[in-house]
């Protein structure tokens, strides 16, 4: 009879679990999906016009693009992503390398005076979205660069 009784409590243990995983487990499978991660420093390479952003200015601008508010997601459609990738436009984007572990992903940051174009491209995919930071887009590079 004990024993039905610990097989209930471990059944009910598990049911609960279930339906209300721990907010620590949730955050952390809701970030291995996310469109707009949080970058670490020192996973990290930034090239502005084919020159190495370093130190200050490179932990700067990833503070500011980790703080950026997600705006809205830009479809792509099959077959069109060279478009996102390489648009007609005068504006040289910051690009952010991020290696971690065995993954590789490109983000391309096109800033303009009302939002800022973000392309995202990891493996053969690509993503494009909207962010809003009036610090990013204010933010020019000065002479931190590495050659």
């Amino acid at each position: 009879m004990t024993w039905w009784a610990v097989l209930l409590i471990l059944i009910g243990v598990i049911l609960k679990f279930a339906m209300s995983p721990p907010s620590a487990l949730v955050g952390w499978v809701v970030s291995k999906f996310a469109l707009h991660p949080k970058l670490d420093s020192k996973d990290v390479t930034i090239t502005f016009n084919e020159k190495k952003l370093v130190d200050e200015e490179k932990d700067t601008l990833i503070n500011y693009f980790n703080e950026s508010l997600f705006l809205e997601r830009n479809h792509i459609f099959p077959g069109n992503e060279e478009a996102f990738l390489n648009p007609d436009t005068d504006i040289t984007p910051f690009v952010i390398n991020v290696k971690k572990k065995n993954k590789e992903m490109n983000f391309f940051l096109y800033c303009s005076t009302d939002q800022i174009e973000v392309v995202k491209q990891w493996k053969k995919k690509v993503a494009s979205y909207s962010l809003s930071s009036e610090p990013l887009q204010k933010f020019t590079p000065s002479n931190g660069f590495s050659a």
